[in-house]
């Protein structure tokens, strides 16, 4: 903290007074000088640019700010709908589970043979879905 204090005395000590000095203003200026005017008209201009810089990088600052608080919105709101996608990605997969098993219970439960052989597989080599046992059989004593 003392640190800074020091920088901002050296600051101070740096800066060239903007104000006329005191010998200066003392002495009485011609209103219609041409320097004089031209002096005037630039320290408006100055004025007027250093306004319109302010009230630019204030508009800029308040737009980085509407903006952070959008993203940091939207970020949650990622963060939500991911965590919705988990949630649902395991249920999907839960439910692929029960669909899988009671898939098998019907193929034993109805398809099996009862002394325990060989289970009916409702997939072809390559991989292609086939029809129930009972209905291959009428398809091939039909050719």
């Amino acid at each position: 903290m003392r640190g800074r204090a020091v920088q901002l005395t050296e600051l101070a000590e740096a800066v060239i007074p903007y104000a006329p000095s005191q010998k200066s203003a003392a002495t009485p200026t011609d209103a219609t000088d041409p320097v004089e005017t031209a002096g005037q008209t630039i320290l408006g201009l100055l004025n007027q640019a250093a306004d319109a810089a302010n009230a630019n990088t204030k508009h800029a600052l308040d737009v980085a700010h509407k903006l952070s608080r959008e993203l940091r919105a939207a970020e949650e709101r990622i963060t939500e709908l991911e965590a919705d996608l988990r949630h649902y990605r395991e249920r999907a997969e839960r439910a692929e589970k029960w669909l899988n098993f009671i898939s098998s219970e019907i193929q034993q439960r109805f398809f099996g043979t009862p002394d325990g052989g060989e289970q009916f597989n409702s997939r072809s080599a390559d991989g292609s879905r086939l029809p129930p046992p009972r209905l291959m059989r009428k398809a091939q004593a039909a050719t």
